[in-house]
Parts: structure tokens; sequence; C-alpha cells
């Protein structure tokens, strides 16, 4: 009787794909893949399929000036403090869901640093734009610039531009292609468990090329 009773188990359930998207605050390709493709595709697919990491630091340098983390930024101070604000407000709101739809206000207004308080107001109210703003200027903010910093440098193989994409934990070109082009397909079609029928999707055009190092 065994077989008749192997239908009615709970089927275990798939791992999300994980994704990790390498970025800069204001890397216009960085922007544009996390607003056009990225939080899209997160918007349309069930949370079970698709688990992301952000980490602001991209092509930025650690340096240690007498005993005092300093960091320096590709496109200049002005990212500098956007990557460390973005990182406090994930360290402060703590549920991917209210930090990533911040993100994306920020990330898709005019001004990624001088928007916080819109952004909060609209999709994370109970977040307190007091206490970001302490981390961005205490230790905190150094703090975990310089894990993003660590995490970034780690990257195996090196990251050579941003954005920098890894998926279940690799990159390759090819991934990193194809996931440019088509995020939602990609998605779709590594997940293993059921699939919902906005996998049957056509594909995105491509992206603006990277911010290379």
């Amino acid at each position: 009787q065994v077989q008749s009773r192997c239908p009615s188990l709970p089927s275990p359930a798939a791992a999300p794909v994980e994704l990790s998207l390498y970025y800069e605050s204001l890397c216009p390709a960085c922007r544009d893949f996390l607003v056009s493709k990225l939080f899209p595709t997160w918007l349309l697919l069930p949370e079970e399929m698709l688990n992301i990491t952000l980490v602001p630091y991209g092509n930025a340098q650690e340096r240690n000036i007498s005993g005092k983390l300093d960091f320096q930024c590709q496109h200049g101070p002005e990212e500098c403090l956007g990557n460390m604000m973005e990182a406090c407000l994930m360290h402060e709101a703590q549920n991917f869901s209210t930090y990533f739809a911040v993100i994306f206000c920020l990330e898709s207004g005019s001004s990624v640093t001088k928007n916080l308080q819109a952004c909060l107001q609209i999709y994370a109210p109970e977040v307190d734009s007091g206490r970001i703003s302490a981390c961005v200027q205490g230790d905190t903010g150094v703090a975990l610039m310089h894990h993003n910093a660590q995490v970034t440098e780690a990257l195996d193989p090196p990251h050579q531009y941003v954005p920098w994409i890894t998926i279940n934990g690799k990159h390759t070109d090819e991934l990193q292609a194809q996931a440019e082009a088509s995020l939602l397909g990609l998605v779709c079609h590594l997940y293993q468990g059921e699939k919902p029928e906005i996998c049957g999707s056509s594909k995105a055009p491509k992206l603006l090329s990277g911010c290379r190092r």
C-alpha cells in the first residue's frame, strides 16, 4: 500500500534561486538593472522562488588612514554616501521586502542620497530615518562598508565591473548575460520547483554596459 499513499505526502519545497547583486549606488547600469530587471522580477515571482542579497560597494577602495577606515568610490563621495545609506537601511530595516522597496525608490528617483525621507514615508514609515542617519555618521556604517568591501574583494572570480551578478554562488559571463537579457526567464529556468504561470514570459531587452573598474 506504500505506492498508493506516496502521492498524498507533501513534496519537499525546492530551494530558491540565490542571486547576489554587487553594485554601486550611482552606477547607471547598476541602477538600471536593479530598477528595471531585479525589482520587477522579484515582484512577479512567488517569494520562495528567488532569494536576493544586495551588496552596495562595487569598485570602491578601502584604505586604512591612521587606524581609521576610509572609502573612495568610483562616482565620488556622493556614491560612498549612497552605498552607506543603503547598507545602513538594510541593517536597520532587517526585513528584505521593506528595505528593497525603499532602495528601489532611491535608485529610481532623481537623487539616491536626498530622497531617503520621502522613500521611507511611502514604503517603510515604520523605519526611523534618525537611526539610519546615526548609522551613517557613526561606527556602524563604517563597519557595514568594511564588511561589504571584504565580501566584494573575496569574489571568485574577482569582479571586473558592476553590476556583478552571482547566481547560486557562481559567476560566469553566460549567467551575467542571461540575467541582464531576461532575469525572469533565467530564474524560471533554474528553479527546480513548481513554476508559476508568469514563467511563460518573453525575453527582455539588453541592458546598459556596466561600470568597469
